[in-house]
């Protein structure tokens, strides 16, 4: 097979990326820095000098639809000097010469990925990827030849992307690199500026300089907790023996379980702890309930566990009772507009223990809207991702305790529900 010199000039920037030796990578870049640019002629390389037999590399991105938007013109524009390639336009492919080949997916059907093997893999923008992608369909993928990985993106709050940085820093086996608009001078000041004033500071620290801290769009909860931040109510809170604990549950079937601790001192709400698990069965919960010590006077759970399961022929608040969890109320089957809108009600009254709730408050953080990419604009309802299991348990504890204490604001609503 004869190459010649495939039309692609790195940046100084990106060239240690290129030259690395780790196997895997992450990469945060600010907008139009030219992570995919660059990842895709990452796969290029790889796909033409990886001495193994039918070199398998991929692209994917959170959807097929964005794979194909974004990649495949940088695909077909960078292959198109190495002679013999073929493109498959119907499955987004390009087939080399020497038996490899790159293909684009999207994470939104991550099922299609099982049964393939990859030599390297990009994800692009993995903060919008479903939260099982990495860990129980992609990752195995690489494992019998010991394939590469490379995360490309800019934040979206502190979610599966942000601990993925977090981790690759600390690993010796992990690449890690991160380019803010404010360092890299690829972008005109004058530019930037205008930008930051059409999106706004939060959307601007977020897509430009690489903040992992910024508010996210669509966040459901953004204001309420921002005040909460602003008014150092996200501090130390302690437990209080002489007031009893309220349980709010998050009772996930197949993915993760989620509780909040609250203690009710006056007009004020004080979530004094959190706590969240997956993979294991109630008397787990019953046993974690118990170490913790506290004296619980109630505990919400939500509608659905009065549904009998089949194997056992129990439902999940008989088997609750069993394991000792009592004193149970059922929170009331609201609509999750008229849920959300209790639970902003009552963030303006809670104080959070910052050390306890971390993962609680960063799931109220992100909690949001999710987006419909075909038709780019927000749709009437919540995205489903990891956030969802600790706001819901929060909005559990707004609702069921709504009939004992007054939030005070009546519920605001426009023609795509809750304003």
């Amino acid at each position: 097979m004869t190459v010649r010199t495939i039309n692609y000039r790195p940046r100084t920037l990106i060239k240690p990326y290129h030259n690395r030796t780790e196997r895997f990578a992450v990469i945060i870049a600010h907008r139009r820095f030219g992570k995919t640019v660059a990842a895709i002629n990452d796969l290029i390389k790889d796909a033409l000098t990886i001495p193994l037999p039918k070199v398998r590399v991929a692209y994917i991105a959170p959807y097929y639809s964005q794979a194909k938007a974004i990649a495949w013109d940088y695909l077909q524009e960078y292959t198109q000097d190495v002679e013999g390639v073929e493109y498959n336009t119907s499955e987004l492919r390009v087939d080399f010469p020497n038996g490899a080949r790159i293909r684009l997916f999207g994470a939104d059907n991550a099922d299609t990925l099982r049964g393939l093997y990859f030599d390297h893999v990009v994800l692009d923008e993995p903060a919008d990827f479903p939260a099982r992608a990495w860990p129980t369909v992609i990752r195995p993928a690489l494992a019998d030849r010991k394939g590469k990985a490379t995360f490309i993106g800019t934040p979206k709050g502190k979610n599966q992307f942000y601990e993925t940085y977090v981790n690759a820093k600390q690993n010796k086996n992990w690449y890690t690199a991160m380019f803010k608009s404010s360092e890299t001078n690829l972008l005109d000041p004058a530019e930037l500026e205008e930008a930051k004033k059409a999106m706004g500071e939060d959307r601007f620290e977020q897509e430009f300089e690489c903040s992992f801290e910024a508010a996210i769009q669509g966040a459901y909860y953004a204001k309420e907790m921002k005040t909460a931040n602003a008014e150092k109510r996200i501090c130390g809170v302690p437990y209080d023996p002489s007031i009893g604990v309220v349980t709010s549950w998050d009772l996930g079937i197949g993915d993760s379980t989620a509780i909040w601790f609250a203690q009710y001192a006056g007009q004020e709400v004080h979530l004094i702890d959190y706590y969240e698990n997956s993979g294991v069965g109630l008397d787990h919960y019953a046993k974690a309930l118990s170490e913790k010590g506290y004296h619980y006077e109630e505990h919400i759970l939500p509608h659905d566990v009065r549904v009998k399961e089949l194997g056992t022929g129990k439902s999940r608040l008989e088997t609750l009772d069993a394991l000792g969890i009592r004193n149970v109320k059922i929170a009331p089957q609201l609509k999750i507009d008229d849920g959300i809108q209790s639970a902003r009600s009552m963030l303006n009254k809670c104080w959070f223990d910052a050390e306890k709730c971390e993962r609680g408050i960063e799931a109220l953080l992100q909690y949001r809207r999710e987006f419909d990419e075909r038709l780019k604009t927000w749709r009437g309802r919540p995205l489903h991702d990891w956030t969802s299991h600790g706001a819901d348990s929060f909005r559990y504890l707004a609702v069921g305790r709504q009939e004992e204490t007054d939030w005070g604001e009546p519920i605001k609503r426009n023609l795509r529900g809750i304003a």
